[in-house]
């Protein structure tokens, strides 16, 4: 195992750091549930609001073409996930846009009625094509559920839409997108993908895969914020699909005003209402970032990251018998290790306490995430040892790390 201080020496991409605002004697590594402030960002908010709001007011619409933001923004992140100019929106979150992706591949793939989802999708996900299904009533929409393991085995005759996450939330595990998108075309299926935790880490392709759609977030590895708006990405060959939400921004002329809905053109029919100029701002200087790299260097240090990682857990007697829920293979690892341990909770208390700022998800992981923007080798060395000597020592047993906190 090469020494920390060397892979940060010899890091291509360690010069980015210095964007972000991190807390000296900290480690992050929960980029992914919420990114760190780019200073650029914080910059960028301040022109918008104290130049182009504060000065020009209502005529910021049409002289900073506040109206295109959603499209602007979108098509800068379509570099990012493997999309053409013209596929991806910038807009609401990543809930709504799941909906209206939903809605739109019910209705292209009719008289297909069955929605199948993964069992252990992210809540939300589930909890939409819920609501959708009930909506829409069962002779329109039925709900399947399915483990992702047995999807070789699953019947897929009647089912219009398969949704899944490209990277599980739990587990760190990162699925074969390639291989399950043909698999659903081949059984006449389309396909959603939730990049919510993959998007900004993983190289994704979505053009590349023949992916029919696609929803996320920018708060998580893009950066952009706390409630930063969601994407949504829409093949340019399903963008004549009806769209459930019918928005004024999604009409083909908004300022007529006119009595009937009619939808746009392209892309832009899958926006609703206005969106915010402010979020808008945060995340298109968030993505300025990307414009510097590549994403095949940003997978190959997260990776890296987390071997370094994993490397100094299996060197301690106190860390090398943890469940470690991520894969070890490099195709199906995300941006983070999954730990199941026993008192998971105060253990994630104690690492916060001591500066390695973690998450931890019910019943008993905790996360660490990698971000190859601002993460060191060091750090990675650093919160194994600190995890190491609280187990060590049991100062996970205080009883004030057992007191729930809201989020968790």
């Amino acid at each position: 195992m090469k020494a920390s201080a060397e892979l940060d020496a010899a890091d291509p991409l360690a010069h980015l750091r210095q964007q972000f605002v991190l807390s000296a004697g900290k480690v992050y590594l929960d980029g992914n549930s919420l990114g760190p402030l780019n200073r650029k960002v914080s910059a960028h908010l301040a022109r918008v609001t104290n130049e182009q709001w504060a000065e020009d007011l209502i005529s910021g619409w049409n002289t900073h073409n506040w109206i295109d933001l959603p499209l602007t923004v979108g098509n800068q992140l379509a570099p990012i996930l493997g999309a053409r100019s013209g596929e991806v929106l910038c807009c609401d979150n990543l809930s709504i846009n799941l909906f209206k992706c939903l809605a739109a591949a019910l209705e292209l793939n009719a008289p297909r009625r069955k929605i199948l989802t993964e069992a252990h999708h992210f809540p939300t996900d589930n909890y939409i094509a819920q609501g959708l299904s009930q909506l829409l009533g069962h002779e329109r929409c039925e709900l399947q559920t399915a483990l992702i393991e047995n999807l070789d085995q699953t019947d897929l005759r009647d089912v219009a839409v398969i949704s899944l996450s490209h990277v599980n939330f739990k587990t760190g595990e990162l699925r074969d997108m390639q291989r399950i998108t043909q698999q659903a075309h081949a059984a006449g299926c389309l396909i959603i993908w939730d990049l919510a935790h993959s998007a900004g880490a993983v190289d994704i392709g979505l053009g590349q895969h023949q992916v029919d759609m696609a929803v996320g977030c920018t708060y998580k590895f893009l950066n952009a914020g706390p409630g930063a708006p969601g994407f949504l990405f829409v093949a340019e060959r399903h963008q004549h699909a009806n769209v459930a939400l019918q928005g004024w921004m999604g009409h083909a002329d908004g300022f007529a005003f006119e009595e009937h809905y009619r939808p746009a053109s392209g892309i832009t029919r899958f926006l609703t209402g206005t969106q915010s100029v402010l979020a808008m701002a945060a995340v298109t200087a968030a993505l300025g970032i990307f414009e510097s790299v590549t994403l095949s260097d940003v997978r190959k240090k997260s990776l890296a990251l987390t071997d370094h990682f994993l490397d100094h857990l299996a060197t301690c007697n106190w860390t090398r018998n943890l469940e470690v829920l991520t894969p070890t293979e490099h195709a199906m690892r995300g941006s983070q290790v999954s730990l199941a341990m026993e008192h998971g909770y105060p253990v994630s208390q104690a690492l916060i306490d001591r500066g390695v700022i973690v998450d931890f998800r019910e019943p008993n992981i905790v996360r660490f995430g990698f971000s190859a923007l601002y993460n060191q080798f060091s750090e990675a060395e650093r919160a194994a040892q600190i995890l190491s000597d609280i187990l060590k020592n049991e100062w996970f047993l205080d009883p004030r790390y057992s007191q729930r906190n809201t989020v968790t």
